[in-house]
């Protein structure tokens, strides 16, 4: 038998969307929502396995229903534009999926599903309704049940005759009698005030209708009641018409449109990666790397070096398999150059003076992808490397920031050079990675360093002809070369104070854990959703908020709510944090200390962020919780390695904000910071209109959140859900804030005209961004460009500041050879270890050099201290 799902695309997206946390893929593209569509349409179609299936959508906000009652739905707010930019992916997602979309002008999806519910009940086909509006249950029949979403996006409750029965009392068609008498808020549906749900049910079980009260008005018991129906008789009758689903709409849909076809694979799998669904992707396939057949090349397998297989200009391959490339061995090295390519075993190279000789001239200039790692793998083989005239990766992340990859195979692709394989499909993944054959390896290194050789031009001639080249080579290249020696010279950390501070949490642990059993009466788990969830619902009895496939939900989110209902509750939410400090931070740094150094050696990723920031993995350094006390001890075990050394910690203040004040010219927040005022102060004062002495904390505060929002480009939405007021009150503050700065609002403006015309925007060193979905029809992807187009020459300027305060800081230190060193960047912060004989200068220098690293219209302003360890230092 056939069987037809019909689903309301509204209310699911709109579900999906306050059921989860605000997510953004890489690109800063809203995802949350589709994320949760896309799995509450596998679930649809795992659990109802449906010949036929249509998602309808309301096709705008004005319908017929509006001619009845202009108000209808008249206090609903304003869709948020983080939802309303995901609605197009999500057609997007069923097209891929191979699934019926559609929408009528003037009718909403509720009409679209009732016409067709109609007319495939009439055919004795089976109908499954999703939806969270109740108003479909009017559509119930013998083949024709509703799911109705619950909390969370796929838990639903399904509904026949008999459940609705069971629920309410009355009959499916008795739904809009319902409606009629009580009314519906959401849709502001008038109904009979003072009229609730009982009331109604009670009425329509003894008259069965509207009509039916109505007609027997003289014998409802109660004056007031009859009161409240007599003065508002018209309104029902009206209500109840608003109520009632069009099962006639002008659908121009078959069934055989319907058809639920072969998902098409490759654009579900594109779409996957773009929106960065891990999971779903591995379900679907799409992390499976697939091996290209390609000609061999002729690459020379060198056992004995000679000096004219060296030669200047050269690329160069520094093969490491394991992406930390502090632990891990060099599995061979290839060397591309005019005479050929070769391919030279690790040991060979190592045992090699002219291989070394040549690696370590300056003069012998040398073209690399990624030359920091190739740097550090050879510095841990006591091989030095010099003489990097050209990083392909880093040009490739200037030219295409906006691209998902810049692994040489994607490059070289991109860029039409010689074809290379993806390095997993060489090596494999996971635990079934390995070294391939001499022969197989000597191939795809010379492969490499043969798409090396042949980027480099091309590459570079791009970098010139969009004014980048100063970027790269003044900026980028000695950046590399300053990250590459941070990463060797590592930073020392006490361990047996890790380890003490990993006992000491334990104890505390292990105290809480006993308290939080007291608070409920019993042992278990704390760990187990599923223990904790019977706690805290069934026998505590607090209310659910949300429920899983598995039971109760748990989660941070959902105990933050349920904070002021039971104190075992702040406890719980301690008691995790301090878990995942002990796991993530505490054994998690102390398991990648160096077995060779005892020192902890991040790496540094300067081609992945596109506003140009850098970040750290292996162990991200720049991320060690700050907001818990005992979070910010960690940082009492990061010592310098000398006696003689302190840890000193140099910021920017509010670099952002001033160079937004730069950027934007505007003159109130060009005085803010000329004359030293407090910016946020000044906000408040000016937003909340107030004197500066007048100002309170709570103002200041809003304040803070207005400022940094409008330089991420935030909306009236976001701004309501970081403050936890309403929208309306968020959009006062925004519309308030750029009355009192015009000339921000100018520069937003005018920015997205900017990219409009270029199709990108640049930092003030020339950093780039394309928009090219600036001028797109599909309003997710032009708002996410708007918003990119504000932020992009505020965030990427900011970042490009600091990597030039760091070259001119190498500089300086080594032109005067002091002994002190950077250690860390970490966001805008850089990181020394001072010999303290170079205190007093370093004091003097860092500023110095950071205040004056570009020339703004406002001061640039740093604050630095120091001290015995990095807590200290702060």
């Amino acid at each position: 038998m056939n069987k037809l799902v019909l689903v309301d695309g509204n209310s699911v997206a709109y579900r999906a969307f306050f059921a989860l946390p605000l997510l953004n893929n890489e690109k800063g593209v809203y995802t949350n929502a589709v994320y949760g569509f896309t799995t509450m349409i596998l679930k649809i179609l795992e659990d109802e396995k449906p010949s036929h299936m249509l998602v309808a959508f309301d096709a705008g906000k004005t319908t017929f229903r509006h001619k009845t009652f202009k108000e209808y739905k008249g206090k609903r707010e304003k869709t948020p534009p983080e939802l309303a930019e995901q609605l197009p992916l999500m057609r997007d997602l069923l097209k891929a999926f191979n699934i019926s979309h559609y929408e009528v002008e003037n009718f909403e999806a509720d009409d679209i599903i009732g016409t067709l519910a109609k007319q495939a009940s009439e055919k004795d086909w089976n109908v499954k309704i999703y939806s969270g509006d109740k108003d479909l249950l009017q559509l119930v029949s013998e083949n024709v049940h509703v799911s109705l979403t619950r909390k969370g996006i796929t838990n639903v409750d399904t509904y026949d005759i008999k459940a609705i029965d069971e629920k309410y009392g009355i009959t499916p068609d008795q739904i809009i009698d319902m409606k009629g008498l009580m009314g519906d808020s959401s849709d502001n549906i008038p109904g009979v005030p003072g009229v609730g749900e009982k009331t109604a049910l009670k009425l329509l079980k003894q008259y069965e209708t509207v009509e039916g009260v109505y007609e027997s008005l003289g014998d409802v018991s109660g004056k007031k009641l009859k009161e409240k129906l007599e003065a508002n008789e018209e309104q029902a009758i009206m209500s109840k018409k608003l109520a009632t689903i069009e099962i006639n709409a002008p659908v121009d849909v078959s069934f055989d449109d319907t058809v639920v076809g072969e998902p098409h694979q490759d654009e579900l799998i594109s779409l996957f990666k773009e929106l960065e669904f891990s999971s779903l992707l591995d379900r679907f396939g799409g992390s499976e790397v697939q091996s290209e057949e390609m000609d061999d090349l002729e690459v020379t397998i060198v056992k004995d070096v000679k000096e004219d297989m060296f030669i200047s200009p050269s690329a160069v391959v520094v093969e490491v398999l394991d992406e930390n490339y502090h632990q891990a061995d060099i599995i061979g090295i290839a060397v591309a150059n005019e005479n050929g390519r070769f391919y030279v075993p690790t040991d060979v190279a190592a045992g090699s003076d002219i291989f070394k000789a040549w690696a370590a001239d300056a003069n012998e200039k040398k073209y690399i992808f990624n030359a920091k790692r190739a740097v550090v793998a050879l510095g841990w083989q006591d091989i030095m490397l010099d003489g990097v005239s050209f990083d392909v990766q880093i040009a490739s992340y200037l030219i295409d920031p906006a691209s998902g990859s810049h692994e040489l195979s994607d490059i070289s692709k991109r860029k039409n050079s010689i074809s290379v394989q993806h390095d997993e499909a060489v090596y494999g993944k996971g635990k079934k990675r390995q070294v391939p054959t001499e022969e197989e390896l000597s191939q795809h290194l010379g492969r490499k360093a043969a798409a090396v050789f042949d980027l480099k031009q091309s590459l570079e001639q791009e970098l010139n002809d969009n004014e980048q080249y100063s970027l790269f080579s003044d900026l980028e290249m000695p950046l590399s070369v300053i990250l590459g020696r941070m990463e060797m010279n590592g930073v020392s950390v006490d361990v047996n104070e890790l380890k003490e501070m990993g006992d000491n949490l334990a104890e505390k642990l292990d105290a809480m854990e006993k308290e939080i059993h007291e608070l409920a009466g019993t042992e278990f788990n704390i760990n187990s959703p599923k223990q904790l969830g019977e706690i805290l619902f069934e026998k505590l009895q607090l209310p659910v908020v949300k429920k899983t496939k598995t039971g109760y939900s748990t989660s941070a989110d959902v105990l933050e709510k349920l904070a002021d209902q039971h104190e075992i509750i702040g406890r719980i939410l301690h008691y995790r944090q301090l878990g995942k400090l002990n796991s993530t931070y505490i054994e998690g740094l102390l398991k990648v200390v160096h077995n060779k150094t005892g020192k902890i050696h991040t790496i540094f990723n300067q081609a992945i962020t596109q506003t140009g920031r850098l970040s750290s993995t292996e162990p991200n350094l720049q991320n060690i919780p700050i907001r818990l006390e005992e979070g910010r001890k960690i940082r009492h075990a990061f010592v310098p390695e000398r006696k003689d050394a302190v840890i000193f910690a140099a910021d920017y203040s509010q670099i952002e904000l001033r160079v937004l004040a730069h950027i934007s010219q505007d003159e109130n927040l060009k005085k803010a910071f000329s004359e030293n005022m407090d910016v946020h102060t000044k906000t408040a004062s000016d937003v909340f209109h107030v004197k500066a002495d007048e100002v309170t904390g709570n103002m200041r505060r809003t304040a803070k959140a207005v400022n940094f929002g409008i330089v991420y480009g935030i909306s009236d939405y976001g701004l309501s859900q970081n403050l936890n007021i309403t929208r309306k009150e968020a959009k006062t503050f925004i519309e308030r804030y750029f009355n009192s700065f015009p000339g921000v609002k100018e520069y937003m403006d005018q920015i997205v005209e900017t990219a409009r015309e270029k199709g990108f925007v640049t930092t003030m060193l020339n950093r780039r961004r394309y928009l090219p979905e600036i001028t797109s029809r599909n309003f997710n992807q032009r708002s996410f460009a708007e918003r990119t187009a504000m932020n992009t020459p505020i965030q990427g300027t900011a970042a490009d500041i600091i990597k030039k305060a760091m070259v001119d800081m190498a500089e300086e230190m080594d032109k005067e050879k002091m002994e002190s060193r950077l250690l860390l960047q970490v966001h805008d912060e850089l990181i020394f270890e001072v010999v303290e004989d170079e205190l007093e200068k370093m004091k003097e220098l860092v500023p110095k050099v950071m205040e004056n690293a570009v020339q703004l219209d406002v001061p640039l302003t740093v604050d630095y201290s120091y001290g015995d360890t990095w807590y200290d230092a702060k």
